[in-house]
């Protein structure tokens, strides 16, 4: 499989570099179905927008569906200040904390997209004698237009308006030493570990003995991207979101994670067992970890009703919803265990 991690990195970037914060995922909806189609996979666009991809494979009653989302963190104008700058509300799970200072772009809905910065009001340290004690929330931090305005009127003017949706930039960067390094890894990182993945399947024309399917989401950082679509004779669903690294756990940036427990109760016991066999049969660098907070495309899927036998695995990635860190170590297990567990 390690011919496969760099074609997955560099699918991983490309997807990073397409603004996708949920509810505005257009664009990263036609780029997922573009690439597996060009794989020679049957490509379904849902109604939400999601796309389902049919892998193959003999047994359709014992279907298995793989599940990864292209939706990110991101905001969306909520006030036009008098003076000029914007107030936001976050969506998705996204922080002021690790949202302050960062570029982003402010996609309006008839006039282009305008570049700006959050900042905390009052910015400057020289002039805030409050700055170190201010706690940071999107009520205190505000989006500095890179435009010559001085008022709201003149913001209108430009177009902009109320609930326009703010993009963060990614800041990917992957070192000579193999680390990636970005924001929006979660989970843009899984959905070219699924490209990879396809690309193997196709290359060495391997039959798959039961049906298997992926659904890209683009409604999971909001909580129901799984919850629909599931295709008929599913049996077992499996998350392919990011691994927890963290105090605590065991995983690593460099290691997949098999995630026993989260926030909304055990994994099936049956899954996660043959992905621990799956990962010793392929010799991938695992670890089993339970997540503290943490909720997945899978677990609405399982709310929304249906009955399959549900599993979460993943590259292990550091820092959570601020400016994320994996390895192609990562990549490779996690390929490893997925070729296990189909092949």
């Amino acid at each position: 499989m390690e011919r496969y991690i760099d074609f997955a990195t560099e699918k991983t970037v490309e997807l990073l570099a397409i603004d996708s914060p949920t509810g505005y995922t257009h664009n990263v909806e036609e780029y997922v179905a573009r690439q597996f189609s060009s794989l020679g996979y049957d490509v379904t666009k849902t109604a939400k927008g999601g796309i389902l991809i049919n892998l193959g494979g003999e047994n359709i009653s014992d279907g298995l569906l793989l599940e990864a989302h292209a939706d990110t963190l991101g905001g969306m104008v909520a006030e036009i200040k008098s003076n000029g700058r914007l107030r936001i509300v976050n969506v998705g799970g996204m922080n002021a904390n690790n949202a302050e200072t960062e570029n982003c772009r402010v996609v309006t809905k008839f006039n282009g997209v305008f570049q700006g910065t959050l900042q905390l009001c009052n910015a400057s340290i020289h002039v805030n004698g409050n700055y170190n004690t201010t706690s940071r929330n999107f009520d205190n931090v505000e989006v500095l237009l890179d435009e010559n305005v001085k008022d709201a009127d003149e913001v209108r003017k430009l177009g902009i308006s109320v609930g326009d949706f703010v993009c963060f930039d990614p800041r990917t960067r992957v070192t000579e030493s193999g680390y990636i390094k970005s924001r929006f890894l979660d989970d843009k990182l899984s959905v070219g570990i699924l490209l990879a993945l396809a690309k193997y399947i196709k290359d060495k024309n391997i039959t798959l003995s039961r049906r298997v399917y992926i659904h890209v989401t683009v409604y999971e950082e909001v909580g129901h991207g799984g919850c629909a679509s599931v295709p008929d004779g599913v049996t077992e669903a499996i998350s392919v979101d990011m691994g927890c690294v963290g105090d605590g756990l065991q995983c690593t940036e460099r290691q997949v994670s098999i995630c026993a427990k989260d926030s909304g109760g055990p994994y099936s016991y049956d899954v996660v067992t043959k992905l621990v066999e799956a990962a010793k049969k392929e010799n991938a660098d695992y670890a089993v970890d339970i997540y503290p907070y943490y909720g997945s495309d899978v677990e609405a899927t399982l709310r929304a009703g249906y009955d399959v036998r549900h599993g979460l695995i993943g590259a292990g990635v550091y820092a959570s919803h601020g400016y994320e860190r994996s390895h192609k170590d990562g990549v490779l297990n996690t390929l490893k265990v997925l070729k296990g567990y189909i092949c």
